[in-house]
């Protein structure tokens, strides 16, 4: 078709140019993917590295485009060629798509050249747009596709081998291999290209001049201007946002810099001719050295603008403008950026702040708010592109610690759109309605000429726009005004061309007023795709952890590293429908960045919270009782009036002093750390949850996590255990400091939206196990294993003893002190600050493993029965021959031994009851109602219930903390011993001559020195007075596992013991029976511990004028031995 007959609405400019720029990115996409994989060694083809086919390579390479297929280099290519073939087609036919797109492009600039199409930025503003945006994706993909090293052995590769296989070179291999030369300098080729294109290019360009030097303005100028406040006119507020270049004022900076820079070195004949031209080309010079090509490939402007117009005669002077502008860039652009950063902090915070105490003015002030995140959006931009890419640099200026507040703001404007888009839709439905319909309706009816299909253009738009209402929005309709923007689009290219009925050159007003409009229909239904246009930072997934850590680090700045993760939701808008491979590599990245930016946080909250907890339990452990002891002796002992004068020791400061202050100036450590966490959690705090790639992240969860694991070293660490030593803290003082912490936690509830009581049953429960979740030691083992391996093992070997009048374990003076004094870790208090700790769960693992031990040493016991057997059972029926006994007596083997361990099982029974009252203290103090429950249930079992709901009673008791008459864990324990090779008979008789053995034992006891009972702890200095409880709780369990009758067997016991110790009073050795009198209160202990026997039956064995006596004795003993 002749130029002279060309019809420009049948070229569908509109359609050509959209899909061209769509395109067009997606073929960036994949190039820009290419030239990475052939940069990595482990991505890249493996045919390009392997030493088989490199002397190929650098044949192909070398004869490159010419096609030799008969070289001798060739022959390992013939074996590997249908591998080649396969793995090389997808990076083949990209070239070739390449080649596709330029040939479309070209025709397309044909054509609009042919048309001589009209181009205003600020008229028909889609169509200059695109064209623009096309040239610039040109030029760059062509730059990009020079930039790929491997190019050439690629596609001759691919070529070589379809021709060994087909016979024939691949039919678009002649003009690829050639397009490939052409380009191998591609700004120096288009130049060449681009010269019929020269007047529509420099008309386009040309149009900026309006709008770019009008953004391109210094922080001052927009102080000045007090530009983006909505505060600054107070009467005007409520007015809308107007201007003539509505989409204009959000448009990129960074686009219009690309659009000038490639465009006047494609044109460049302009520059000699135009003085708007010339100053514009200047202006972008001055305001950056580098420009973003695609992602993080970057564009050395003034370098490769000399080296092109270098060799280009007459052109000294614009080389000499580049050379003076470079300067200009190195020297002031830097700063001039920097404080335009710093007036668009403060500005985004003040817009930000009045839109959420008043989001209606997101309607008529919208494009106030777009105009911000693009002028921001341009700014972080021009930072991360030129602070790792310029070599001659003031520091200061190219590196912003305090770029995370301004991407905070960006994403708090961000969230006011989506959160509030039904107020801004609502608000532009009715202005499209009621103004923009009727003044639209009025320029087409004043129009002189109005073709046949442009008026039914215009008249479909002011119908779609009449009929909406506000019921629309809100019945949730969903609006769609696509094809409006795009009718528009093509009437600008209807009438944008030379020979147009209805020019739109000449209807300014007509143009000015429809992008007004296609301003407010996005208002309406393409609000999120207008964010990604005006603040997408997918920019910022190449790499960006070291300014993460920048911030962390700068406490004021803290409370915007939520910023970061937030902009990981940014990454997915950079991918393209062309290359979805790259899909699953940016998700993944923005996974993984996200994931480590709120761990981080976490852990820096984690960490601050730690500090204060250390500082608030050295506060605690001031106020401790231990403490006050050198304050009460300072009193005590204060010296007279007259001896002040002489320089005494130095006055303790007592505990809160630290919150004196004499200013409020003073700060402390702690009021840092508070300030500094109380910025890091509001950060936390900020989003419930954030999506990234169809991932929730909820920031909170991570601080959680974080503080359970945390708190769960930090008790264990408490415990100050040292495994070589034996060292342990007392619970006390354990528990002062977990209360203190524990304290400390729940004050970050005021800070962070976090359930702390979570954490608490969390790691406090799992401290009652021996095991935590992790499978680390918990407080639990550590002080089950302290109290059976440290405390109980001396009080075995004779160091310390049970003092029941203290109800507490006492050192007992010795020549090898010990490392700790007992009391401070069996007393009553100390007993129940452990019940805190362990609670009920933590108190029947140390029962059980109490039990354990006791169970060991009944089996050792059972094993002396069976060695003495037969002289045990005689003397079970000889009771009452005291010749006979005392001839069987000598007999029996390993007296002491059985008195030794069944005092051992007493000791340990006795901690254990310790243990239970100190539980049910704390239980009582807790579940008052449950305890007091249980504890009448307990009391109420009628005496003929059956043993096995009897048991499960005394469990459930025991688990309280109250004693019972039948131990059920002792039960437990003892019943797990049962041998399979002895009888159950049998069984039951060493049981019964195991007490025997105990009753016959017992006057041996008399000969020992430590034997004597001492009034004053109540009690035995060898423990002795253990044997009451051991005797009657190894009886009751037993017998109840025997299903024997436990008030038989004990009675036995008591006659057997009885008269055993009777025949004490008639001995004359008084070595023997040095302490008759303490031994005979073992059988008064006995009864009194027994819920089996009672005093009436003692007296019919024993004597009670004896034990009145015995006690008289003991008791005037102890007189004699303290006087």
């Amino acid at each position: 078709m002749s130029r002279g007959v060309l019809q420009p609405s049948q070229q569908k400019l509109a359609e050509k140019l959209t899909i061209l720029n769509d395109r067009g990115i997606g073929m960036l996409t994949r190039i820009y993917n290419i030239k990475k994989a052939c940069g990595d060694p482990k991505a890249k083809p493996s045919y390009l590295i392997d030493k088989n086919l490199e002397s190929a390579v650098k044949f192909i390479v070398r004869k490159f485009p010419a096609v030799e297929t008969r070289n001798n280099n060739l022959a390992q290519l013939q074996k590997e060629k249908s591998e080649i073939l396969k793995n090389l087609a997808l990076y083949y036919f990209t070239f070739v798509d390449v080649m596709e797109f330029k040939d479309h492009v070209c025709e397309l600039l044909n054509t609009i050249d042919a048309c001589q199409v009209f181009f205003d930025i600020t008229v028909n503003f889609d169509l200059t747009r695109n064209y623009l945006d096309l040239i610039v994706t040109y030029t760059t993909l062509m730059m990009l596709l020079s930039r790929i090293e491997e190019r050439k052995a690629i596609i001759g590769l691919y070529n070589y081998a379809h021709e060994m296989t087909h016979g024939s070179s691949d039919r678009e291999y002649p003009r690829l291999g050639q397009m490939i030369v052409d380009y191998e300098n591609p700004l120096k080729k288009m130049m060449e290209e681009f010269v019929p294109h020269s007047k529509s290019l420099s008309d386009a360009l040309i149009s900026l001049q309006m709008v770019y030097p009008r953004r391109n303005l210094s922080a001052d100028q927009w102080r000045n201007a007090q530009l983006l406040s909505l505060i600054s006119a107070p009467s005007t507020m409520l007015n809308p946002a107007q201007s003539d270049t509505m989409p204009c004022e959000y448009l990129s900076l960074d686009a219009m810099e690309k659009w000038i820079v490639f465009g006047f070195i494609l044109c460049h004949g302009v520059l000699n001719t135009d003085p708007a031209a010339l100053s514009l080309w200047k202006l972008a010079l001055q305001s950056s050295s580098c420009l973003c090509l695609f992602r993080d490939e970057i564009f050395h402007i003034h370098k490769a603008a000399e080296d092109l117009f270098v060799n280009i005669r007459g052109y000294n002077k614009r080389i000499n403008d580049i050379r003076e502008c470079k300067e200009a860039a190195l020297s002031h652009a830097g700063s001039m950026h920097r404080e335009r950063r710093k007036f668009l902090r403060s500005a985004l915070k003040e817009l930000a702040t009045v839109l959420a105490d008043q989001p209606g003015l997101l309607g008529p002030k919208a494009l106030f708010v777009f105009m911000a995140l693009s002028f921001a959006r341009d700014e972080i931009i021009w930072l991360l592109r030129h602070a790792d890419n310029i070599q001659k640099k003031s520091t200061d200026d190219f590196i912003d610690k305090h770029i995370a507040e301004l991407i905070f703001y960006m994403e708090e404007l961000r969230a006011h759109v989506r959160k509030y888009g039904p107020v801004m839709q609502r608000y532009y439905v009715q202005y499209l309605s009621g103004f923009d319909a009727v003044v639209l309706n009025e320029l087409v009816q004043n129009l002189s000429v109005c073709p046949e299909d442009e008026s039914i253009i215009m008249s479909s738009f002011v119908n779609t726009m009449t009929s909406l209402s506000v019921k629309q929005v809100e019945d949730g309709e969903v609006f769609d005004f696509r094809g409006m923007r795009l009718d528009w689009f093509r009437l600008q290219a209807y009438t944008s061309v030379s020979k147009a009925s209805l020019g739109l050159a000449d209807h300014r007003e007509l143009g000015k007023m429809m992008n007004t409009i296609i301003f407010h229909t996005k208002m309406v239904d393409s609000l999120v795709e207008m964010l990604v246009e005006t603040s997408d930072l997918s920019i910022f997934c190449r790499a960006f952890e070291k300014m993460f850590q920048q911030c962390l680090e700068l406490p004021s700045q803290s409370r915007y590293s939520i910023s970061f993760p937030l902009v990981c939701t940014h990454f997915m808008s950079c991918t393209h429908e062309l290359c979805p491979e790259e899909r699953h590599h940016i998700g993944d990245r923005s996974l993984s960045l996200c994931n480590m930016f709120l761990d981080e946080m976490a852990k820096q909250a984690r960490n601050l919270i730690t500090d204060i907890c250390t500082e608030q339990c050295t506060l605690s452990d001031q106020l401790l009782p231990k403490h006050c002891a050198k304050t009460i002796s300072q009193a005590v002992n204060k010296k007279s009036k007259k001896q002040t004068g002489k320089k005494g020791e130095p006055e303790r400061e007592k505990p809160g002093v630290e919150s004196m202050r004499k200013n409020r100036l003073l700060v402390t450590n702690l009021d840092k750390l508070h300030t500094a966490l109380s910025e890091l959690c509001f950060s936390i705090n900020y989003v419930p949850n954030m999506v990234v790639w169809e991932h929730t992240f909820t920031p909170r969860e991570y601080l959680t996590s974080h503080l359970e694991i945390r708190f769960t070293k930090s008790i264990v660490g408490m415990t100050m255990y040292n495994q070589a030593t034996q060292e342990i803290a007392k619970p006390s003082e354990l528990l002062t400091s977990v209360r203190a912490y524990m304290t400390v936690l729940q004050s970050i509830e005021n800070y962070v939206q976090i359930d702390i009581t979570r954490v608490f049953n969390n790691v406090l429960l799992q401290q009652t196990q021996h095991l935590d979740s992790h499978g680390e030691p918990t407080i639990t083992s550590l002080y089950t294993n302290w109290y059976l391996e440290t405390l109980l093992r001396q009080v075995s070997n004779g160091h310390i003893a049970y003092f029941p009048a203290m109800k507490a374990f006492v050192n007992l003076p010795t020549e090898n002190e010990l490392t700790f004094n007992a009391e401070e870790y069996s007393d009553i208090s100390e007993m129940r600050a452990l019940s805190e700790l362990l609670g009920p769960y933590g108190m029947k693992f140390l029962s059980e493993s109490l039990m354990w031990h006791i169970s060991s040493q009944v089996a050792e016991l059972k094993k002396l029965v069976v060695d003495n057997v037969e002289v045990l059972t005689q003397m079970r029926t000889s009771f009452d021959k005291p010749d006979q006994m005392a001839a069987l007596f000598k007999k029996l083997t390993s007296v002491d031994s059985v008195l030794k361990r069944m005092t051992i099982i007493g000791v340990i029974l006795s901690f254990r009851s310790l243990a239970q009252e100190a539980l049910r203290d704390v239980l009582s103090c807790h579940i008052p109602f449950l305890v007091s429950s249980v504890e009448d249930f307990k009391d109420h079992i009628p005496r003929e219930t059956d043993m096995k709901v009897a048991m499960n009673v005394y469990e459930l008791s025991s688990a309280a903390g109250l004693p019972c008459e039948i131990d059920p864990a002792l039960v437990v324990a003892l019943s797990s011993q049962k041998s399979e090779n002895i009888s159950p008979e049998e069984e039951y008789k060493i049981a019964c001559l195991l007490m025997v053995f105990v009753a016959v034992s017992m006057p041996t006891l008399a000969s020992n020195v430590m034997s004597q009972y001492s009034p004053a702890i109540e009690g035995h200095c060898n423990n002795i007075h253990c044997l009451a409880k051991a005797i009657n709780q190894i009886a009751a369990a037993l017998f109840t596992i025997h299903k024997g009758s436990i008030e038989d067997r004990l009675k036995e016991f008591l006659a057997l013991a009885s008269s055993s110790l009777l025949k004490i009073g008639q001995e004359t050795d008084k070595t023997t029976t040095r302490n008759r009198e303490s031994v005979y209160l073992l059988l008064d202990m006995i009864v009194q511990e027994s819920p089996f026997l009672t005093m009436d039956l003692l007296e019919s064995c024993f004597p009670y004028v004896l034990l009145r006596n015995a006690y008289h004795a003991v008791y005037k003993q102890s007189v004699t031995s303290s006087a």
